[in-house]
């Protein structure tokens, strides 16, 4: 092999490793789906507490994927968390469906959950679900172990 030949090689090696690296970066940041996800439709849901919850993380039901949210923002009235979702227009969710921010794995990424009802009805483009669970952070749960670990130890000393 000439010299030439070796450098072209090593071109197309480190070429790929960069679409190596862009692929992983695109992983790692949500935007693998190159193409477009079809035909969606928007919906809305409002929390107490919305957590670690970001833009662009997965919508599931049953652990399927079936939307993604667009968009995070604070009620300034309620002061509710707003979350702005769209949903595959595949799937049609009852109205009286509800939605619980949910935890992948014990410290994982955070997503929605849709939970389906059974009304005769389905969500429309731009309908609000009213049923929700906010998320369950991790140090109001320690914080409220131990003030009972606390409270506990107190009333038994002054029995």
């Amino acid at each position: 092999m000439n010299k030439k030949s070796i450098e072209i090689l090593v071109g197309l090696f480190v070429a790929m490793g960069a679409l190596a690296l862009l692929f992983l970066a695109l992983k790692a940041a949500n935007l693998t789906s190159f193409t477009g996800t079809g035909q969606t439709y928007s919906v809305q849901a409002r929390f107490d507490n919305i957590g670690g919850l970001k833009a662009r993380a997965p919508v599931r039901s049953a652990g399927v994927n079936v939307g993604r949210i667009t968009g995070i923002s604070l009620d300034r009235t309620t002061f509710q968390g707003v979350v702005s979702m769209e949903l595959s227009a595949d799937v049609a969710f009852p109205k009286d469906s509800s939605a619980k921010i949910l935890t992948a794995g014990l410290l994982g990424d955070q997503y929605i959950g849709l939970v389906p009802g059974g009304s005769e009805q389905n969500l429309a483009a731009g309908d609000v679900i009213t049923q929700t669970q906010s998320a369950v952070v991790l140090e109001n749960l320690i914080g409220q172990f131990l003030f009972n670990r606390a409270a506990d130890s107190g009333s038994g000393a002054a029995q």
